[in-house]
């Protein structure tokens, strides 16, 4: 099932994807209390046009966790030896953006700011030492983030937590796929483009740590709730291990894809 959040006249409301067209759920909560609550959304009469719409974000998450260097080849470019275990760390609330929100940052804040498309992993239902082999299980659906990152920052403190969390630094959309539509997270090809160039082209076969393996991991130290989030990663390609390095700058639209989601648009602002 393909799901997505909107406005709709003021309204938040979810929505089950058929084509062009948007079948409303009957159902007056969010996205997250239909997960909390383990409810099959159920489809209304009414039907609306994307035209008629705004999207937000997929749902709002109790936690975003996500994961560094999954992918030994980014871990390459970025002159690091990938970790042996996954290295953690967590995106702020406030950096959630929507599917054709504006990436924004001050110049005065920070000028190497770079892309990381990504799959996002949602989770379904309470996760507390979980085996890797039952960690699918937990699984609600995915979506695609992208882990925006300012790398001046990154680079001049130890922890990450500012560099990728300012706000807006959080895009994810446009759609939650149900887990039952991808029963093989590591099977996905993804993609970022930069104004139609493409600047990341890998596939999540390649990560270090699979999906089962991350959700597992997590689970020993933390429990995961429902509507949790977890980024698994990015593939090689992005702007800082380029040669020479590539950052967004006012302007830019960055596009990730993954086939069997959809493609998450973010267009970009310096706002001095």
């Amino acid at each position: 099932m393909k799901l997505l959040s909107f406005l709709h006249e003021r309204r938040r409301r979810i929505g089950v994807v058929e084509g062009d067209v948007i079948h409303v759920v009957s159902w007056t909560g969010d996205m997250l209390d239909l997960i909390r609550r383990g409810l099959t959304p159920t489809i209304g009469a009414e039907r609306l046009s994307f035209d008629e719409i705004e999207f937000e974000p997929p749902l709002r998450p109790p936690k975003i966790l996500a994961i560094g260097k999954n992918y030994a080849e980014h871990a390459q470019e970025m002159k690091s030896e990938a970790p042996e275990k996954p290295l953690i760390f967590a995106k702020m609330p406030t950096a959630l953006l929507p599917h054709g929100g504006t990436i924004t940052w001050r110049q005065s804040i920070a000028q190497q700011v770079d892309w990381e498309g990504e799959l996002a992993v949602v989770i379904g239902k309470r996760a507390r030492e979980v085996n890797e082999a039952d960690a699918l299980n937990y699984v609600y659906g995915y979506t695609i983030a992208n882990d925006i990152t300012a790398r001046d920052i990154q680079a001049s403190e130890s922890q990450w937590i500012r560099a990728k969390g300012l706000d807006t630094f959080a895009p994810m959309g446009p759609y939650l796929i149900t887990s039952d539509e991808i029963p093989n997270p590591n099977d996905l090809s993804i993609t970022t483009e930069v104004n139609g160039e493409v600047m990341q082209d890998g596939h999540t076969s390649n990560m270090i740590h699979s999906v089962p393996a991350l959700i597992a991991y997590l689970s020993q130290s933390f429990t995961l709730e429902p509507g949790d989030v977890i980024l698994t990663g990015t593939p090689a390609g992005v702007g800082k291990g380029k040669n020479p390095p590539r950052f967004l700058q006012d302007g830019d639209e960055v596009r990730v894809t993954i086939p069997q989601i959809g493609t998450l648009s973010n267009t970009c602002r310096m706002l001095d």
